[in-house]
């Protein structure tokens, strides 16, 4: 695993919100990345998350992609992937912070021809408010601009506040909140298979729709830094876990947010 950051590179990711780290994998570690996300996704079956959307967005989100959420909680093979401190500490040191937490991980697989990804936040979904979350996005498939790379619009994490749009098909829906962000010129991410990016929870992000006859698998996992506190949205949580919190209650519960790096042992 590839786990040095310059620190040049730490900056490029302050100032842009995003970086993406070639052969992040060996191919051994790509080999086990593959099969414990295809064993999962297997065992869980294809979920299609359904859409809240009416009129012209109904359905549409289905088709988005694949997904699936916290296979860490049912799978040894994938926790000990998303759990691994180096990761963590990569996250820290992108963030300037002392400690992350795992939010949820999740499988995102495009199918072919799936629909495109709109622009849009991760955090604003999130139970929590951070300008320091992050998510790692590993590419368990070469991703192309063809079947699918995420574009990222850099430096939109320095403004954005915690304002959102769901993901529909406007790719642009996002600059109804965010219209000065329509002259940012996005970048996209291309990478080879065993490749990753980290980006930050507030940077506005998309990716293309899969213009091919291939699957474009991901496997990602969003971060939480250490000590965040419940705002009192739902996402992934439980109704007997929303039961026991409160609004600015520390969000610390080891078998829903384990704590990655500094392990817990030190």
């Amino acid at each position: 695993m590839r786990t040095e950051l310059p620190s040049e590179h730490i900056a490029a990711y302050r100032e842009n919100g995003f970086t993406i780290i070639e052969e992040f994998l060996t191919p051994e570690e790509l080999d086990e990345w593959r099969e414990a996300v295809d064993e999962t996704v297997t065992k869980r079956g294809h979920y299609r998350p359904p859409t809240e959307r009416a009129g012209e967005d109904a359905g549409y989100y289905t088709r988005v992609f694949i997904q699936s959420l916290n296979m860490w909680q049912e799978s040894d093979r994938i926790k000990r992937l998303v759990l691994d401190p180096r990761i963590g500490k990569m996250c820290c040191d992108l963030e300037g912070i002392d400690g992350i937490r795992v939010w949820h991980d999740q499988a995102l697989i495009k199918e072919p021809w799936g629909n495109q990804t709109s622009i849009h936040l991760d955090n604003p979904y999130w139970s929590f408010s951070s300008r320091h979350a992050i998510s790692i996005w590993v590419a368990l498939d070469d991703v192309t601009v063809e079947n699918g790379c995420l574009h990222f619009l850099p430096g939109t994490h320095k403004t954005a506040t915690w304002d959102n749009v769901g993901i529909g098909q406007n790719m642009g829906e996002i600059f109804t909140v965010y219209p000065e962000w329509a002259e940012v010129e996005s970048v996209p991410g291309p990478m080879r298979a065993g490749s990753c990016s980290f980006h930050n929870g507030l940077l506005a992000h998309g990716a293309g729709a899969n213009m091919t006859n291939g699957y474009r698998r991901a496997m990602t996992c969003a971060y939480m830094p250490d000590g965040s506190t419940f705002n009192g949205q739902r996402n992934i949580l439980k109704d007997e876990q929303i039961a026991r919190l409160e609004v600015g209650d520390v969000l610390r519960d080891p078998a829903q947010n384990p704590l990655v790096y500094p392990a817990a042992s030190n």
